[in-house]
């Protein structure tokens, strides 16, 4: 079967990019039925579904089993944290909704042998196979990659014998679904301390299922969230994080239903730990109450593991043409020690510089901080060039999909 348009046109436009040299060429040139490795599965067309996958109503039934245990009576949901930093983890670009993604760009906590796969769904939509890591718990996190206004949400995950299946669905402004590239993370954690000054700390929230359904402070204090108005909740991760701003949070929307965008709407760091404020909304400008994630990481990868080359950085002055080194440093981290800095390439687009952490396999996620129903995707693959990386560009879009500067930050981790 043929693939969407929309895929057909992103190949067109990057061209040898998304597939020189990766395991998508070899694996459909040579029609074979596994890719390299053990544990690699036959490629399927466009449309098809695996049988094992989960459905959405299976999914929001064990939703609703699991919040009686979760739930907490009143409005402030409370999370135990779950014995490492982390448990499973993996990040792939998705660039071929039915077969290997590029093998350049995903990796994680699974054998070596062993490769991500992925099955397209209904439209816009696919089921992302990270082998070997399965788990009832952890966080996923996406970002759209493509040059027009596009995001996309995690729908679900969980797992299906040994590996952790992930379903991603896109959408363009309005809440029509389109087939686009996309990144995504997926990583568990559980009980153990982070000596401070690193920190590391997440949450999954489902209001229709009880409210937290999986959580982790790598302080050992239980994380809780507390619903405002509709579309509105306020995070608190205690113990982790010094009183100033220093880290980088990512947001996601989770919803199998509907089109939903969140973001980060606020970032209170407190001597007691960190608080955020969540919003979330529908495919236009209205709030919605729906699931979201949310990562903060201080000196860790966005994983929870700690490579030799990450970085993060916070584009808290989206007016300024730069280039510019986002301030406070601690909100800018490279490892390597190197300077990140931010460059304006037109209305709404920003190239961010990584230098001196640029190695293979990698990946980078994006999320928009008080822009309201508005979003941010990357236009296209990042470059890496060792020991550099260049993000050409972070792109952010008004509701009605008009490029705008927006506020957001950008997390960068390679395997090693």
């Amino acid at each position: 079967m043929q693939q969407a348009p929309e895929w057909a046109i992103y190949q067109r436009r990057a061209g040898p990019l998304l597939l020189a040299g990766t395991a998508v060429g070899r694996h459909r040139a040579a029609g074979g039925s596994r890719a390299t490795g053990a544990g690699a599965e036959p490629g399927q067309g466009y449309g098809e579904r695996r049988q094992d996958v989960m459905r959405p109503l299976a999914w929001a039934r064990w939703l609703a089993a699991l919040a009686g245990v979760l739930a907490a009576t009143g409005l402030v949901w409370a999370g135990p944290a779950q014995a490492s930093v982390p448990d499973n983890w993996g990040f792939v670009y998705v660039n071929t909704p039915s077969g290997v993604p590029d093998v350049n760009h995903q990796a994680g906590s699974w054998p070596p042998g062993f490769v991500v796969h992925t099955t397209p769904g209904a439209p816009g939509e696919v089921f992302v196979r990270f082998p070997q890591i399965a788990s009832s718990a952890g966080v996923v996190h996406v970002t759209a990659v493509i040059d027009i206004a596009v995001w996309c949400q995690a729908e679900h995950w969980g797992p299906s014998g040994t590996d952790e299946i992930v379903a991603v669905r896109c959408f363009k402004p309005g809440g029509a679904p389109v087939s686009a590239p996309f990144v995504v993370t997926f990583s568990q954690s559980s009980a153990k301390k982070l000596a401070p000054p690193q920190a590391y700390g997440y949450v999954h929230f489902e209001p229709g299922a009880g409210g937290i359904v999986t959580s982790f402070n790598s302080a050992g204090a239980a994380n809780t969230v507390t619903p405002g108005p509709t579309g509105v909740w306020t995070v608190r991760l205690p113990g982790v994080g010094p009183a100033k701003p220093a880290g980088d949070v990512q947001v996601t929307a989770v919803n199998p239903a509907v089109a939903a965008k969140c973001e980060l709407q606020q970032w209170t760091p407190m001597a007691s730990g960190q608080s955020f404020m969540v919003r979330c909304y529908d495919a236009t400008t209205n709030p919605l109450s729906t699931g979201w994630t949310l990562t903060y990481q201080l000196g860790r990868a966005v994983t929870g593991t700690k490579p030799s080359f990450f970085g993060y950085s916070y584009d808290n002055q989206p007016a300024t043409p730069g280039p510019y080194a986002p301030v406070p440093p601690a909100v800018n981290f490279n490892s390597a020690g190197a300077v990140n800095t931010l460059l304006r390439a037109g209305t709404g687009l920003r190239l961010a510089s990584f230098p001196q952490i640029g190695q293979l396999p990698n990946t980078v996620l994006v999320t928009p901080v008080q822009a309201g129903p508005s979003f941010c995707n990357l236009n296209t693959l990042w470059g890496t060039a060792p020991p550099n990386v260049t993000v050409r560009d972070v792109t952010c879009y008004t509701p009605t999909g008009v490029m705008a500067n927006r506020q957001f930050m950008i997390t960068y981790s390679s395997k090693v």
